[in-house]
């Protein structure tokens, strides 16, 4: 199994496809990991578990988006100095990087524990869910720092370029998951299902530290941690944990809009929340390869290549999820009573899928150009686009639509709206910020540090 990828020398559809492809299948499986959550709460517990799982993913998005952007953030240094073929700023940068993500883990679980009851009213759920979403979350964030481990040290094997063992680990924890979730929700109800997810998390946490020990790829030494990083480290991962938690925001403000029309309005927007994910993973997947491919590139100065990965990443993703979207809009009734059989709750996955439908190639265009922004160093580019893409944008006109009587396809037509309006505005400013210093006439190096004239 490859454990490097060399984005700088290597064939750039080759490369991409060799980090894309493990990225893909990983994110996949981390979809049907939650789908299997979700169809044995549906199927096992009924409507109103189901409609308290969905309340309470608003709040696990955010806890996740936290962990993923401070990693992704951390990851572009590393990717950097990987490119730059610099050691020991790599090994420096990731042990005060690991430090800093436990300890910072440890701290959000505690005080997220204290505050949960507040968290849980905030989220605006249903009275009849309330005590049934404090069952849950009370259990999954005990998981949190093992979480934000195991995401950090997946974003350190991708800015090797190492996909492969993420996607085998999702696999394994998938399984798991699938094995346990009914034992454990037989026996202990709700409960049950975060308490299966914190038994395969732990596990595939082991299973990525002893693989790493095994491979030695990178050393994990506490005595490099240096105070002189912490700041670059904290200027690359605040705006990505901005960035990754903006759409749990407006997540957790839709399912409260939408919570507002009545449970079965809610039960309908949770199935086509756990459908979308077919739609919006591969587009978070580019993200984070692009990130990784583009920060090597920069740290070794070879910027002709960015713009080589960009359009072969942006066209070949685009069509496929063009494609999946089409399937979805086709197939949303049937899988809709995959989770829970109602038919008022399929009428609105359908309403749903019929209007967002379109966006979905524009998310994919957008969450590429994000990448471009970040692995070049840019986050905080990035993380304007979200708050114009989602606090802007998505929310006030969701909240509009729902006060003038359009109803829930108000609230869909907000989300499509806010799709086209980020693709666009990511075009520009990518062409306005970046295409200047990727496609100008610079010296480029070849391998590691070999200066071409």
């Amino acid at each position: 199994m490859e454990t490097k990828i060399d984005f700088i020398t290597r064939n750039t559809k080759k490369s991409l496809f060799a980090i894309t492809a493990p990225m893909l299948l990983a994110m996949f499986l981390n979809m049907a990991y939650n789908l299997v959550d979700s169809l044995w709460i549906g199927n096992l517990l009924g409507k109103t578990a189901y409609a308290a799982f969905t309340g309470s993913l608003p709040v696990i998005l955010i806890l996740l988006s936290v962990a993923m952007g401070a990693t992704n953030g951390m990851a572009i240094l590393i990717s950097q100095a990987i490119g730059s073929a610099d050691h020991n700023r790599g090994d420096t940068l990731i042990a005060s990087s690991l430090l800093g993500t436990l300890i910072f883990a440890v701290m959000v679980t505690i005080g997220c524990e204290g505050l949960l009851p507040a968290i849980a009213r905030l989220s605006g759920v249903p009275s009849e869910t309330y005590g049934l979403v404090l069952d849950y979350l009370s259990i999954y964030l005990l998981g949190y720092p093992v979480m934000s481990l195991y995401l950090y040290f997946a974003a350190v094997l991708r800015s090797f370029g190492n996909s492969l063992f993420q996607a085998m680990s999702m696999l394994m924890a998938t399984v798991l998951n699938a094995i346990l979730d009914p034992l454990c929700i037989r026996n202990l109800g709700f409960k049950g299902a975060a308490l299966a997810t914190l038994v395969s998390q732990s596990i595939c946490l082991v299973t990525i530290i002893l693989y790493l020990h095994k491979k030695k790829l990178f050393r994990i030494d506490l005595s490099k941690v240096s105070r002189n990083v912490l700041l670059p480290l904290m200027q690359k991962a605040v705006p990505s944990i901005i960035q990754q938690c903006i759409p749990a925001v407006s997540t957790m403000f839709l399912t409260s809009l939408v919570g507002s029309y009545g449970i079965t309005a809610l039960v309908g927007y949770g199935i086509a929340g756990r459908i979308e994910i077919i739609l919006l993973y591969p587009a978070m997947a580019l993200n984070m390869v692009l990130t990784i491919i583009v920060g090597q590139c920069v740290g070794g100065l070879r910027y002709d290549r960015v713009k080589e990965y960009l359009k072969a990443a942006t066209w070949n993703s685009s069509l496929i999820v063009l494609m999946l979207s089409f399937l979805v809009v086709v197939s949303s009734g049937y899988l809709s009573g995959l989770f829970v059989k109602a038919g008022d709750a399929a009428i609105i996955v359908k309403g749903y899928f019929l209007i967002i439908g379109a966006g979905y190639v524009c998310n994919m265009v957008t969450n590429c150009l994000l990448g471009l922004l970040n692995g070049m160093g840019y986050p905080s580019l990035s993380m304007l686009l979200m708050v114009l893409y989602y606090l802007l944008i998505r929310i006030p006109l969701a909240y509009l639509f729902s006060y003038f009587g359009f109803g829930l396809h108000g609230i869909w037509l907000a989300v499509l709206i806010s799709h086209v309006i980020a693709c666009l505005a990511a075009m520009a400013m990518a062409h306005h910020h970046v295409d200047r210093k990727c496609f100008m006439n610079v010296p480029v190096r070849e391998g590691n540090g070999m200066t071409l004239s």
